[in-house]
Formats: structure tokens, C-alpha cells, sequence
């Protein structure tokens, strides 16, 4: 392709940028918080703390609460991709931007030819929050599991 077809990205790089900062940002403050809740819970007494700080529903809710953390953060996406007129409906946003997110990307849906450069963009945002969670759940199963 030459230089007279090729796309404009400096603004896909711009946006892409600025939402990969906040949503990571976004992301680590939301693990922090499910981390305090986590740390709230062990210290509980009473009947009902031996079931909920069971390493088993600790572990679980974690992925849980991360899982909800993945969704919002997606629809931050895709709240930019309507935004931007990249994507014609906000249930296409949001199926495009979870593809992308994790790198699934089976459907069969493009982002509007001028801001292709986010999907890549946000594949890599994806790669980033999950190794985030990744580390932060290793973490939690072994805090957990060494105190039983």
C-alpha cells in the first residue's frame, strides 16, 4: 500500500492510548478494591466467616469480581467506539470490544475502515489487563491457600 492510501492513525494511536491509560489505571484501582474486600473478609468473625473465607469462595468470587471488572471495561470501549462513529449500534460495540479484548475475535464485525488501529490497540490494552489479573488472582490463591 502506498503512503497516499495508507490510513491516518495518529488519532486511533491517540485515543488508543489515552483509554488504555485510564482503563489500566481503572483496572488496577478495581483490583485494589477487591483485594481490600478480599482482606475484609478474612479478618470477619463469626458463623459465616469460615464459609466465605473458604479459599474455594475466595478464589471464586475473585475471578467473579475481576470477570465484572473485564465487562466494564470493555464497555468503556465500546462506548468509544460509538462515540467515535466506529461501530453502528452499542450491542455490536460491545461484541466487537470483548472479541478484542481477548483476542477471540470470531465475529464477524470490522470497525469503520478509519479506526482499525483501536482494535489492535485494545487487543493489546486486553493483553495487558489480563496479565494484570493474572498476577493479581496467582496472588489471592496463595494468600488463601496458605491459611488454611
Amino acid at each position: 500500500m502506498d503512503s497516499g492510501n495508507a490510513p491516518a492513525w495518529g488519532t486511533d494511536w491517540a485515543w488508543g492510548l489515552l483509554l488504555i491509560l485510564l482503563i489500566v489505571v481503572f483496572h488496577a484501582r478495581g483490583l485494589g478494591l477487591i483485594g481490600k474486600e478480599i482482606n475484609s473478609k478474612r479478618k470477619e468473625t463469626g458463623r459465616l466467616r469460615h464459609l466465605w473465607s473458604s479459599p474455594t469462595f475466595i478464589v471464586g468470587g475473585t475471578a467473579l469480581s475481576a470477570t465484572i471488572l473485564h465487562g466494564f471495561e470493555g464497555a468503556i470501549w465500546a462506548g468509544a467506539y460509538r462515540l467515535l462513529g466506529a461501530l453502528p449500534d452499542t450491542k455490536t460495540a460491545m461484541l466487537y470490544s470483548l472479541n478484542a479484548m481477548t483476542s477471540y475475535g470470531h465475529a464477524n464485525l470490522y470497525l469503520a475502515p478509519r479506526w482499525q488501529m483501536m482494535g489492535a490497540l485494545e487487543a493489546l490494552n486486553g493483553w495487558i489487563l489480563f496479565g494484570l489479573t493474572t498476577a493479581f488472582l496467582f496472588n489471592v490463591i496463595q494468600k488463601s491457600w496458605s491459611q488454611t
